[in-house]
């Protein structure tokens, strides 16, 4: 995947004065002492190791202007993003999604805790995103807090529609699913752990001291999510690309989801018989 492939989203707030806040569930699963390991002066690491946005509470938080400053700073190689937070102004999150995806060079996300809410959105501007085995997303609809009269009030709800839109066809292009199954995750606010978001799509693998042998797994499900993509783009109907997928996968799992319009369910995988690749090859030609 890459940053190109993803789809773009709106700048700029709601022309009334609307701020995107942290739901308070958010602050659940985040654990703020969590940080990355002291890095060598070469390391090219940017780390978001707080709210998104300025925080009002203690005058900290991760802002846009700091990341535009940081990858300024590392110029136009590869940048590496850490994250851990429990999210924040979402207008923020967007902006530093679309600056990565301006990034000239290769960006990695390694999500060390949690990366939720506006933190969520950040980690898919990666081209390869990892995430730790006991790491966790969280999406949801942007929460906010308001005030005005009911008029004031239901133009709000229409002007926060289309970034809520914009969230899932994020979602959608990382995984691969379609928009109405990542609505019903961000309509549920959704938490994922870190080997659902691998096998779901939304990560390329966990995080290096996480994998217990040195296997391709995060390449194979990475592989399978592409052949899916071509399966689909041929015409052949999800439930029946899945089928075939299914045929040749390991009995570890597979990292598509099940169900049109469906949201994939977390750790429910069917297994069946591995059959060579020449095998594959050949249903694929006939298929294409």
């Amino acid at each position: 995947m890459t940053l190109r492939a993803t789809p773009g989203v709106p700048s700029g707030r709601p022309q009334m004065d609307v701020r995107s806040y942290i739901a308070p569930s958010a602050f659940d699963r985040w654990d703020s002492s969590i940080r990355a390991a002291a890095e060598s002066e070469e390391d090219r690491t940017i780390g978001i190791y707080d709210v998104i946005g300025e925080d009002w509470w203690t005058g900290g938080g991760f802002t846009a202007k700091r990341m535009s400053a940081a990858l300024r700073s590392l110029g136009k190689g590869p940048v590496t993003v850490a994250i851990n937070s429990p999210g924040g102004d979402m207008f923020e999150g967007l902006a530093m999604y679309s600056m990565l995806r301006e990034h000239p060079g290769e960006v990695t996300v390694k999500v060390m805790g949690i990366a939720a809410s506006a933190a969520s959105i950040i980690a898919m501007a990666g081209d390869q995103v990892q995430v730790a085995r006991a790491g966790f997303l969280m999406i949801h609809n942007c929460w906010l807090l308001a005030a005005g009269n009911r008029h004031e009030l239901r133009e709000i709800a229409d002007q926060l529609e289309p970034f809520d839109q914009a969230m899932a066809d994020v979602y959608a292009a990382r995984t691969g699913e379609d928009v109405k199954a990542m609505q019903k995750l961000m309509d549920r606010e959704s938490y994922i752990g870190g080997s659902a978001a691998v096998s779901q799509g939304f990560a390329d693998s966990l995080l290096d001291s996480d994998e217990i042998s040195k296997t391709d797994d995060g390449k194979n499900a990475s592989a399978v999510r592409r052949m899916e993509a071509a399966l689909r783009a041929s015409g052949m109907p999800k439930s029946e690309a899945m089928r075939l997928i299914s045929q040749f996968k390991s009995s570890a799992g597979d990292p598509a989801g099940s169900g049109e319009g469906e949201p994939t369910e977390h750790g429910q995988r069917d297994a069946a018989g591995f059959t060579t690749t020449a095998a594959l090859a050949a249903n694929l030609t006939t298929i294409l």
